[in-house]
């Protein structure tokens, strides 16, 4: 009896575990980045990135991707913010997954609209984060990792 009680709780402890690291934050309306534009650089308008270097369609560099699959422009460093604080739990710190899919070649293949869609309305195991990230936020994300292929 004393065995199940303590399989119990164990069972119960990780289950939490689990559920809360898909949870992503309760940050709604946040940048995730200080409240700072691309982390003092130059605001993303011309292609100029936050070190100083262009990123030509790479992410991870903690500059500009301005060149984003997709259509639209991304702050990579901004966009990385959000991933960390909401996504890696699920997707890993290199996109390659474990609860949640890997994201490592999102972009080649989903739509930059799946994208989007998936990370507004969750589906799958995943939550919906229309409620907890910034439209703007969703857009960058969205962008960034229609950028991974």
């Amino acid at each position: 009896m004393r065995t199940a009680k303590w399989m119990l709780l164990v069972t119960s402890a990780a289950l939490a575990i689990g559920l809360t690291a898909c949870g992503g934050n309760n940050n709604a309306g946040t940048n995730n980045n200080g409240g700072t534009t691309n982390n003092g650089g130059t605001t993303n308008n011309g292609g100029t990135a936050n070190n100083g270097g262009a990123n030509n369609g790479a992410a991870n560099n903690g500059g500009a991707n301005n060149g984003a699959a997709g259509g639209g422009t991304v702050d990579a460093t901004a966009a990385e913010a959000v991933y960390q604080a909401s996504c890696v739990g699920c997707h890993a710190a290199d996109l390659s997954g474990g609860v949640g899919p890997n994201l490592q070649k999102a972009g080649a293949n989903l739509s930059v609209d799946e994208i989007r869609t998936r990370i507004e309305n969750g589906g799958g195991g995943m939550p919906a984060f229309k409620d907890q990230l910034s439209a703007a936020d969703i857009d960058n994300l969205t962008n960034w990792l229609a950028s991974m292929k």
